[in-house]
């Protein structure tokens, strides 16, 4: 059997049968148990070796955490015959017992005392160093071919996440762009009145939101407020929101009532509208003189008032439609006294929907026992407080809609 074998290795495959026998007798024989190491990545190469009994293992980073495991070497199989042709060369793996396993072993210097009984060796030492050549280069034009492939991919991926990126990129300066347009939108100050003072604070849920405020001067000593909620957010509301605001800023100051003017607008929207985007809006005049606040509410919430003494009221109420919906539309349209040391608190559904980590919405009831406790400051604190306390109660948990506050506070000539 070990002759046969011997015969089946190029490098001795010319030698007669008698002097596969002789080599056999001088031929050292290795054992190794489980797990044994007969030589390591790096170490110089001296002998050539056959399995005769068992498995080796053919390792590369053997003992490390990136170990990988090349190939199984069986009986009948052989290695090692470059260390036998190529003095000072170092092994490329490292090779292990996979349980226990017997070896023959040639050194180099058997090897050479060999050739000189048998020149014909030296033929078929160049024979397998051109085969080995030619499988080198085979493999390593095949090692090409599969990393430039490779490299073709990565390449591939690389520039689709490039166009990505760059879409990325200029999603969000559109984004920035949209923000910046929306915020020049909103009053950039708040009228400063001796009778009256304003607040307001607005909350997106993203980047671009879809709420909407406004507080201008009119004529005749009065004061247009403003605030609206359109359906859904992002950029299509944003840009609805912008459409709507300019509607009701361009009817306000002729003089019509605050239902008059949602009236026409609803009828310009509604026949400008193409979508099924709506807006909640709640619009009215505040009379300096007579302290009254007229307005017409188009599906909006209903406003609260703080009294002095700090008891909160919502304001009764009746159904609304909001605009954009239908030609026609039904508004709630009333007219309420703001006393002396009281605040009008106007707001979007998004300060009562708005949840904790546990799921759980702010509400209208701790709106209503916050605002109790403002009732002696500004009305620009009070939405600074209010919405501090609603930043307080989400915890980092995720905004779902956008949050508006407008307040409006009477106040004394004495005290102002």
């Amino acid at each position: 059997m070990t002759i046969n074998l011997l015969s089946k290795i190029p490098l001795f495959a010319d030698l007669p049968r008698e002097e596969l026998d002789q080599i056999l007798t001088e031929l050292d024989v290795k054992e190794l148990a489980d797990r044994n190491i007969l030589f390591r990545e790096g170490d110089l190469g001296e002998h050539f070796y056959i399995v005769m009994r068992g498995e080796l293992e053919v390792l590369m980073a053997a003992g490390q955490a990136e170990e990988l495991q090349l190939n199984i070497m069986q009986a009948g199989e052989h290695f090692g015959e470059m260390s036998l042709i190529m003095p000072g060369g170092h092994r490329t793996a490292t090779v292990r017992a996979r349980g226990s396993a017997t070896l023959l072993s040639m050194s180099r210097t058997q090897f050479l005392k060999l050739t000189q009984n048998h020149p014909e060796l030296s033929a078929s030492m160049v024979r397998v160093l051109s085969q080995r050549l030619d499988a080198t280069n085979t493999q390593t034009f095949h090692d090409l071919t599969e990393k430039n492939k490779q490299l073709q991919t990565a390449y591939d991926e690389l520039k689709a996440a490039q166009s990505q990126l760059i879409e990325k990129e200029r999603l969000e300066r559109e984004l920035q762009v949209a923000a910046d347009i929306q915020l020049s939108i909103l009053p950039d100050e708040l009228p400063q009145l001796d009778e009256f003072n304003f607040g307001a604070r607005i909350l997106p849920a993203r980047q671009v939101g879809g709420d909407l405020y406004d507080i201008f001067l009119l004529r005749d000593g009065q004061v247009g407020v403003l605030i609206g909620d359109v359906a859904d957010k992002g950029v299509p509301s944003a840009i609805f929101m912008a459409r709507a605001h300019a509607l009701i800023m361009a009817e306000a100051d002729i003089g019509m009532t605050a239902g008059e003017v949602l009236r026409v607008v609803n009828r310009h929207i509604t026949r400008l509208q193409k979508s099924t985007q709506f807006v909640t809006v709640l619009y009215g005049i505040l009379n300096l003189k007579t302290s009254e606040f007229c307005y017409a509410r188009a599906g909006h919430e209903p406003p609260l008032l703080l009294h002095s003494d700090g008891t909160v009221e919502r304001i009764p109420h009746s159904p609304g439609m909001a605009l954009g919906l239908w030609d026609t539309v039904t508004l709630d349209e009333r007219t309420i006294t703001l006393p002396t040391g009281s605040t009008l608190l106007l707001y979007t559904d998004g300060l009562t929907d708005c949840r904790n980590t546990l799921g759980e919405s702010f509400g209208l009831e701790r709106i209503k026992t916050t605002l109790s406790g403002l009732s002696s400051i500004n009305a620009q604190r009070v939405c600074d407080h209010l919405l501090g306390t609603l930043v307080n109660y989400q915890d980092g948990s995720k905004q779902d809609d956008d949050v508006t506050l407008v307040a409006i506070r009477a106040v004394s000539k004495e005290s102002s």
